[in-house]
């Protein structure tokens, strides 16, 4: 039966909020949406859509991934990954912008979904960024062993560690001006990489080899049997590291409570990520690809014989097979100042999702408390976690260290699944309440079929994740468990949530699709339009008021 008022967003609201008063439950705006300041501008967001959680995934990664599957494989895994990755940002823009709440991608899933789910997401979010500051902490340690030093690793990772406590414990617009400078080092970093890398295929570099595709013989290596079948298991295999090059991408979106005028900035910043994607991940492995042989010892002790910093990284390699020598020790330096970057924005996301979280009424009501526009509580659990890092000072602890990082690239598959399944409410929603996609702030393109694709080949893929293990002699506790821990202890988070609270899924005609949102709209109108700043700006404004004349 369709509802009387279906089709008119004003009254249907109007209704929506008498329900709600005769509903005793709190809404979010009741339970206090706290006072985090929107002091992160424009060119602090678009900084944060480019660079911000690109760290030693790419720059270090990568060569596990070619020696793993080789330049092909490698290229196309990046490349479908990355394509998730977009229909995943898209989603959750168009939620951001609607509701621009701090870091509410749990409380999208608890007023879409299930109450449950946005405890299971919330509290497995913040797990899959907080483990991101120990994980690239300890990265950050081990590259600075590329140059001989005898001082312990536990002091190096306190130097690293302390400055990210400070940083995100000071107002948000220094974590901002943070990230701008290390991210402008990382942008320029990486385009000079690619400009290096098509220079050297193509026989500019001192020992003036023209490579070209020469490496793209063996375009696919094997892994596990011969042939077809090993070709595409070493394709399958190295999508996970893929996944941890990509992990930590919605920062973008984590930060639209915090975001001036985040209706004009988060769009922007959400449609460059494609731009991200394609130049700076695929078009950086395809060169590198060209560069360096999957089959390159050094590679391979990268993996085999834990070969630390830049002489694992295949842009060095490649720089050193070209005969360059003063370059190794100047990347490195850019590993590390990414490494640090990419857990200081790991920092950020994860107290951002936890007082979001709390907020909600799904986390310990301590972490609500905040001053000077810092969840300071959540500041300080999610320190407490990342001491984790010191693990890695002795040997038998970076065992341990190594399940718990692999579960973080699981995790982010895991709730990549939910976020996508949280846009397919919001879609219906949307459409079972009459209200135009054309009425939005952000319209993300090709859906709800790019949120079907992101939901689709994030399941696959942690399903697929730990395959390997189901070969005769392969299983073991450490092929198995890190591969697919993640999924049961989000379903425990979830039912145990379920049951213990007695919730079910949320009716389509009862979604709460308005509160928070007249705040939003009533600071839209608050927000200066930025001048232009050159021809192309001043153009592009003249034709939009033309365009609104007519």
């Amino acid at each position: 039966m369709v509802p009387p008022n279906k089709g008119d967003p004003e009254i249907e609201r109007v209704d929506h909020v008498e329900k709600q008063d005769a509903d005793p439950k709190p809404t979010l705006e009741q339970k206090n949406v706290g006072t985090l300041q929107r002091r992160l501008k424009s060119r602090h967001v678009q900084f944060l859509a480019l660079s911000g959680a690109i760290g030693t995934g790419l720059f270090v990664g990568t060569g596990q991934v070619l020696s793993l599957s080789g330049p092909l494989s490698m290229t196309l895994a990046f490349a479908i990954s990355g394509l998730d990755l977009y229909a995943l940002i898209n989603s959750m823009g168009e939620m951001a912008t609607w509701l621009p709440l701090p870091g509410a991608v749990p409380v999208y899933a608890a007023r879409f979904v299930d109450e449950a789910l946005g405890f299971a997401l919330g509290w497995n979010y913040w797990y899959q960024f907080a483990i991101g500051v120990p994980i690239e902490i300890s990265a950050a340690a081990m590259v600075i062993e590329y140059w001989p030093n005898s001082v312990s690793p536990a002091v190096w990772i306190t130097i690293l560690f302390v400055p990210m406590i400070v940083v995100n414990s000071l107002p948000v617009r220094t974590y901002g001006e943070v990230e701008f400078v290390l991210g402008a080092i990382k942008l320029t970093t990486i385009v000079g990489l690619m400009l290096l890398m098509l220079i050297i295929t193509l026989g500019g570099a001192p020992t003036h080899d023209r490579i070209g595709f020469r490496y793209w013989k063996h375009p696919m290596e094997e892994y596990l049997k011969t042939g077809a079948l090993g070709r595409f298991l070493a394709f399958l295999k190295v999508f996970v590291q893929a996944i941890f090059s990509y992990g930590g991408s919605e920062i973008v979106v984590v930060a639209a409570g915090e975001t001036e005028n985040p209706r004009r900035n988060i769009p922007k910043a959400v449609r460059r990520v494609f731009w991200r994607i394609t130049i700076f991940y695929v078009g950086s492995v395809f060169l590198v690809g060209m560069c360096v042989s999957a089959r390159d010892n050094r590679l391979l002790n990268a993996i085999r014989a834990g070969a630390k910093g830049a002489g694992a990284s295949p842009f060095v390699i490649a720089i050193q097979n070209g005969g360059i020598r003063a370059l190794p020790s100047i990347i490195n330096a850019v590993i590390l100042s990414s490494a640090v970057s990419a857990g200081n924005s790991f920092f950020y996301a994860s107290t951002r999702v936890l007082y979001s979280t709390a907020l909600d009424g799904k986390a310990p009501r301590f972490l609500r408390y905040e001053k000077f526009g810092v969840p300071y509580a959540c500041v300080a659990i999610t320190t407490a976690l990342s001491l984790l890092v010191y693990l890695n000072v002795s040997s038998s602890s970076a065992e341990v260290f190594f399940w718990i990082s692999n579960l973080s690239s699981v995790s982010t598959l895991v709730v990549w699944t939910a976020i996508g399944v949280t846009y397919l409410r919001f879609h219906r929603a949307l459409k079972y309440h009459g209200i135009p996609r054309s009425s939005l702030p952000f319209k993300s393109p090709f859906q709800p079929y790019l949120a079907w694709f992101a939901v689709m080949c994030s399941a696959i893929m942690a399903l697929l994740n730990g395959f390997d293990a189901f070969f005769p002699g392969h299983f073991s506790a450490k092929t198995f468990i890190p591969p697919y821990i993640a999924i049961p202890i989000f379903g425990t988070l979830y039912l145990g949530y379920k049951f213990a609270k007695g919730t079910s899924i949320v009716k389509i005609e009862v979604i709460d699709l308005w509160s928070g949102k007249e705040e939003a709209d009533r600071l839209e109108a608050m927000w200066e339009q930025p001048k232009p700043r050159n021809f192309l700006g001043r153009f592009s404004s003249s034709k939009k008021y033309v365009t609104d004349l007519r």
